[in-house]
């Protein structure tokens, strides 16, 4: 059996997707050793798994695109942000690859640094990536500001451009990137997503048509469909007697002052017959004044709570949107950062639900859109299926078992 490290970005929407993958490896006799948040470290041993903290210093490199003046702007900060964590996270990987000498190693794709590590080690190494893959294509439109698909002459005249734009704009943001690989002996980037090809397999939680079909996937890529997966917790006593339509909203669980989300969902069902339950996890649930019908909590497990309900109102985290879909619920997407508006408009176009801008959410708006997104129920029983039928966690290990069997070259670039 092989050894396979593991290594994971702090948030739990980069962690939780890849658990299911990581107790299949285990079932199937591999020996897991994964480098993650120190709290998911301890709840991942409570499952079998040898699991270390990463370093602390990771933590103290803020993450601040919820700032940004635009999406641009708030692109080039994640950006800097996870440049600087590259560093952190190049000599984590170095250190574990020297102590473990691993058969191959798992790395998050939102962690560059750890990325290129596993590039530079020789050894075979997969990606996996849970929210939507920035590699370009011709038929899915260019990445980040979450445009629609691309129609007719006119359609690819603006994806052409916005390419173009694109990357004048990343070209410097590249250079720190760059200067990592040149650290390590490795060829520089000439486009963002080229580090996505040179994996030997990159794993996609996700599945077409909620993901954009393309004919031009990179040879290495396999879509796997969602990693659901949660801490076990008992659904609370007072939802079996819930018998109210139920509206489930939910902000991110990483700070990003998408509290308005909250506070305008309240508001805007406050005299609809249905039942609110909001999550709020960054924000604290004193700050919120819930009317008659609602509850607000900082947690609750939204699985149990998933099954029960009409519609979930979401901040567009790819996680969150993808297991309500899983599970057949439509979404009502209110984007304010990072790839929720990739998300957002993915749930658009798959009919699975409706997205309404951050910057025009308003109680009366956010009310018609989820009246207007309870009715798409049958294209998230749609979306349900093709998931199901993906191949989930056994699709995944299979995947990084692939590169057990002889050396996987990397797609040329």
């Amino acid at each position: 059996m092989a050894r396979v490290l593991v290594y994971t970005t702090p948030g739990p929407g980069n962690i939780y997707p890849v658990v299911p993958t990581l107790l299949e490896l285990a079932a199937r006799g591999h020996e897991l050793h994964v480098r993650t948040r120190d709290n998911e470290a301890e709840r991942l041993r409570s499952l079998g798994l040898d699991a270390t903290a990463i370093d602390p210093r990771i933590h103290e490199i803020e993450i601040d695109d919820y700032r940004g003046r635009s999406q641009i702007d708030a692109s080039m900060r994640l950006l800097r942000a996870m440049a600087a964590r590259g560093k952190i996270e190049i000599e984590t990987v170095e250190a574990a690859v020297g102590e473990l000498r691993p058969d191959v190693l798992l790395i998050d794709a939102n962690a560059q640094g750890a990325g290129y590590a596993a590039e530079a080690s020789g050894f075979p190494w997969a990606q996996y990536c849970p929210f939507p893959p920035a590699i370009r294509s011709v038929a899915a439109p260019p990445y980040g500001l979450g445009v629609r698909p691309a129609s007719g002459l006119a359609g690819r005249t603006r994806d052409r451009f916005l390419n173009w734009l694109g990357e004048r704009l990343l070209a410097g943001q590249l250079r720190p990137l760059n200067e990592l690989r040149a650290g390590l002996g490795l060829p520089p980037l000439d486009a963002f997503d080229e580090q996505f090809r040179r994996s030997g397999r990159f794993i996609l939680f996700t599945a077409e048509p909620y993901e954009y079909p393309r004919s031009d996937w990179p040879e290495n890529v396999r879509l796997v469909g969602p990693g659901i997966w949660g801490p076990q917790a008992q659904a609370p006593a007072w939802l079996a007697a819930e018998t109210r339509p139920i509206v489930l909203v939910t902000a991110s669980t990483e700070f990003q002052a998408d509290e308005k989300l909250i506070a305008t969902a309240l508001d805007a069902l406050a005299a609809e017959p249905v039942a609110v339950i909001a999550t709020t996890v960054a924000h604290d649930p004193a700050r919120f004044r819930p009317p008659a019908n609602a509850r607000v909590e900082r947690f609750l497990a939204h699985d149990p709570i998933i099954k029960r309900a009409t519609c979930v109102i979401s901040h567009g985290g790819q996680g969150t949107t993808q297991k309500a879909l899983a599970a057949g619920v439509p979404v009502c997407v209110v984007p304010f950062c990072r790839d929720q508006f990739e998300v957002a408009r993915r749930v658009e176009v798959a009919d699975a639900g409706v997205r309404l801008s951050s910057r025009r959410l308003s109680s009366r708006r956010l009310r018609r859109s989820v009246q207007e997104a309870i009715s798409k129920r049958p294209g998230a029983e749609r979306v349900s299926l093709s998931f199901a039928a993906a191949g989930g966690a056994t699709a995944a290990a299979d995947a990084v078992e692939e590169l057990l069997a002889g050396p996987v070259a990397a797609e040329p670039v």
